[in-house]
């Protein structure tokens, strides 16, 4: 039996979201980002948010959105790098759902996230940015080994659809 969501989890630049376009698109399903849904509710970006409310006031909104994704059935699910590291949303999302986490060389992310220069990325606003990523990679480690991994190095988005819904 298919799972009633299908969630995406990992770090920033992973693929999350281009993934799941292309998994919902071949599974016939719904495709939700959630920093797209909070982005939308509040009229301004992730990174305006965390300026002017703080991260605290984010997580708050992450929390009230896996909520209410809680209740869909027959989407895929893109989420912000850390909402399933809450586990209160990654229990209440994971209920009759799947979640993939996907990963990426720490040397990947970084040329993925210098290849996109629409988004902000207020955790990398350092000298340094690759030492960022890793020190990131390795505080988070734990927390996203708790999901099914799925490495997206060297690999395009559609690649990646497939192999996730081979799996399912």
């Amino acid at each position: 039996m298919a799972p009633a969501r299908i969630i995406l989890t990992g770090f920033m630049a992973t693929g999350k979201s281009a993934v799941g376009r292309r998994l919902a698109a071949m599974l016939g399903r719904r495709f939700v980002d959630t920093d797209e849904m909070i982005v939308a509710r509040q009229g301004c970006s992730v990174a305006e948010i965390f300026h002017n409310r703080g991260e605290t006031f984010f997580r708050q909104l992450e929390a009230e959105v896996a909520r209410e994704l809680a209740m869909a059935e027959g989407v895929v699910v893109a989420t912000g790098g850390r909402m399933l590291l809450d586990p209160g949303n990654a229990e209440v999302l994971g209920r009759d759902g799947r979640i993939f986490c996907l990963t990426a060389r720490p040397e990947a992310i970084l040329a993925r996230v210098e290849a996109d220069t629409e988004a902000r990325r207020p955790l990398l606003e350092t000298q340094d940015r690759l030492a960022r990523i890793t020190a990131l990679l390795k505080e988070r480690a734990a927390g996203y080994a708790r999901f099914e991994s799925v490495d997206t190095t060297g690999k395009s988005p559609a690649e990646i659809a497939r192999e996730i819904a081979a799996g399912i």
